[in-house]
């Protein structure tokens, strides 16, 4: 006989995450949205990963609507946050401007295409995570 073994896979709840407001968001992170919004980022929203992942605290996510603006986007919050003396540990997706990762360590953004982020579609991969919407 053989016991029953738990799975270890996590459950997708269909409860709506909790949201977050902006005094919860690190000052870093909101110079970085801070940028976003003044190249006109769309639909941005921040997921709070500290409790669902190890890899990273928070993800930020948002839409550029072309390759030009993708990229506008990125070289905004690199700009910025290199004037705070922090770095992306690696940036990938540049040339393209479909998906534009940079990774911070405990921050990740996202920049997305429309079509990119409809595919990829990471709010619902992550739906239990709190969020905030700017």
């Amino acid at each position: 006989m053989t016991k029953a073994t738990r799975s270890t896979t996590k459950r997708i709840s269909s409860a709506p995450a909790k949201t977050m407001t902006r005094r919860q968001i690190p000052p870093l992170l909101k110079a970085a949205l801070d940028a976003a919004l003044e190249k006109k980022a769309e639909d941005l929203v921040v997921l709070d990963l500290r409790t669902a992942a190890s890899f990273t605290e928070y993800f930020v996510i948002m839409t550029g609507m072309n390759p030009r603006q993708t990229a506008a986007l990125a070289e905004a919050i690199e700009r910025e946050l290199k004037t705070r003396n922090v770095r992306p540990l690696g940036l990938e997706g540049a040339s393209r401007g479909e998906w534009i990762l940079m990774d911070y360590g405990w921050f990740i953004v996202h920049i997305f295409s429309p079509a990119a982020r409809d595919y990829y579609a990471l709010e619902k991969l992550w739906s239990d995570a709190p969020r905030l919407s700017a």
